[in-house]
């Protein structure tokens, strides 16, 4: 385990960002510690300074996890945000979009959300922003990237995107061997 270098945290950060824009200082400053994230196996983690430091006593091939998981590393640099980075980035999330009773099955499926699913949209979301996608009970169901902005989603086709799937909670069990 060890701090992200001055790339990956740019890489990390602007991703974060897409989703929660400045809250990010939210995630590191808490009434209950201090957190910080640590890459360990091209992987992101959001841990607590104490048990990160208490993990330093741990080989590096004997650890397997720290904290939570938020995300990897591809072999081409690239950061993709896991679903279980969700809980800590929902209540901070800009932008939302909340998906109708009959789609929340099929987002949760992997399926993009469709004008005829869409509940509704935060006002004023911009085109291919980061946004949280929930339920109309206000339960997080994962992420997506916004397809078009709120005033084309009022226009739409029914059968038209209005946001592409990234991440779903549906995860945990179709891949669950590749979240740890």
């Amino acid at each position: 385990m060890r701090p992200l270098t001055e790339e990956e945290t740019k890489i990390f950060f602007e991703k974060l960002s897409k989703y929660i824009g400045e809250n990010i200082k939210l995630l590191l400053d808490r009434p209950d510690g201090t957190y910080c994230f640590r890459l360990h196996k091209d992987r992101v983690f959001y841990v607590r300074e104490e048990i990160m430091k208490l993990a330093g006593n741990i080989a590096r091939k004997n650890l397997i996890s720290m904290g939570t998981c938020f995300g990897k590393f591809t072999g081409s640099q690239k950061f993709k945000l896991h679903i279980t980075a969700l809980d800590f980035i929902a209540p901070y999330a800009k932008y939302k979009v909340w998906v109708k009773p009959s789609a929340e099955q099929q987002f949760v499926y992997g399926h993009h959300v469709m004008k005829s699913g869409l509940g509704r949209i935060t006002e004023n979301t911009p085109q291919y922003q980061g946004v949280i996608v929930y339920s109309m009970n206000d339960l997080p169901l994962g992420f997506g990237v916004a397809a078009k902005t709120t005033q084309e989603c009022r226009r739409a086709d029914p059968m038209a995107i209005v946001s592409f799937h990234q991440s779903d909670i549906g995860e945990y069990i179709r891949s669950e061997e590749k979240l740890v």
